[in-house]
């Protein structure tokens, strides 16, 4: 009984110093993760449609967070006083789309916080003041697949938290979730952000960009579990590339981080079983 009174405080002040803990591994809970899409969040020509861009962010948090309004739910993620890092990522070929980046920015603002204590920032985050100091930390980039982890996404996108990044790359980047414990970022992402807005689906070597290997997905994925996240990111991939190839043709290398993530480092969940996967907006050719 006692447990049970226990867990329910928790969860009505789930955004602690680590909302996705609530909803990853345990028996009670589900890891909740939204995958929102919208038909017309590119044009014809491949433009992006910022107010689209924006509706579709802020209901897929409504939906992650199950608040009233979008308000609601930014302030659910982020609370008075935090010193806020934006974790981008801008490889030239396929970043962040700089208006994700300024909506997010806005929302944080929206919330409370002081511009100075705001900072969007990839490559240079050691070195970021406002990221030195932050309280808490926004995890968001494109998915792609990836030379030397199979696909680049939440996990994979704080290496740069490390002066040394190579130093994870051994057996396909088998332990980036031990990243999740450096100091700079344990226990303060409040929000994960996987771009599915025309994922690269497939590589040939190195920082490798074909366009036809990507496609116009149109969707984001949002979850506090960004194991769960990952996992969802990758199914979608992983059909993607059967649908093209006509066949099965497994990631070379193959993702195994994100299994390895929930299974040897208990950073969350990649168990479909586990994972409660909210679908909205857009529902052609979703994969998974």
């Amino acid at each position: 009984m006692l447990q049970d009174s226990a867990r329910l405080a928790l969860g009505s002040t789930f955004l602690m110093s680590s909302p996705f803990s609530i909803f990853g591994n345990s028996q009670e809970k589900k890891s909740r993760v939204v995958l929102i899409r919208d038909e017309a969040l590119l044009d014809s020509a491949g433009n992006l449609n910022q107010q689209v861009l924006s509706h579709l962010l802020d209901e897929g948090l409504v939906k992650l967070t199950q608040a009233g309004s979008p308000a609601e739910a930014w302030k659910k993620v982020i609370r008075p006083g935090d010193v806020v890092g934006v974790k981008s990522n801008r490889w030239n070929e396929l970043r962040t789309p700089p208006e994700l980046e300024s909506i997010l920015k806005s929302r944080v603002l929206d919330a409370g916080i002081r511009e100075s204590d705001i900072s969007v920032n990839d490559r240079g985050v050691l070195n970021d003041p406002v990221f030195k100091r932050s309280t808490a930390l926004i995890n968001v980039r494109p998915s792609r697949a990836h030379a030397w982890s199979g696909v680049g996404s939440m996990l994979k996108n704080y290496i740069m938290f490390t002066p040394r990044p190579s130093s994870y790359h051994d057996d396909s980047c088998a332990d980036l979730a031990k990243l999740w414990e450096l100091p700079e970022v344990k226990g303060k992402t409040r929000l994960n952000i996987l771009v599915m807005i025309t994922p690269l689906f497939h590589i040939v070597g190195s920082n490798y960009f074909n366009k036809e290997y990507t496609w116009p997905y149109k969707g984001l994925i949002l979850g506090f579990d960004p194991v769960a996240v990952d996992s969802v990111g990758l199914q979608i991939i992983q059909a993607r590339r059967k649908e093209y190839f006509k066949e099965d043709r497994p990631l070379n290398p193959p993702a195994k981080h994100i299994n390895l993530a929930d299974t040897r480092h208990h950073l969350g969940t990649a168990d479909f079983s586990k994972i409660e996967l909210v679908k909205a907006g857009w529902q052609e050719a979703m994969l998974i």
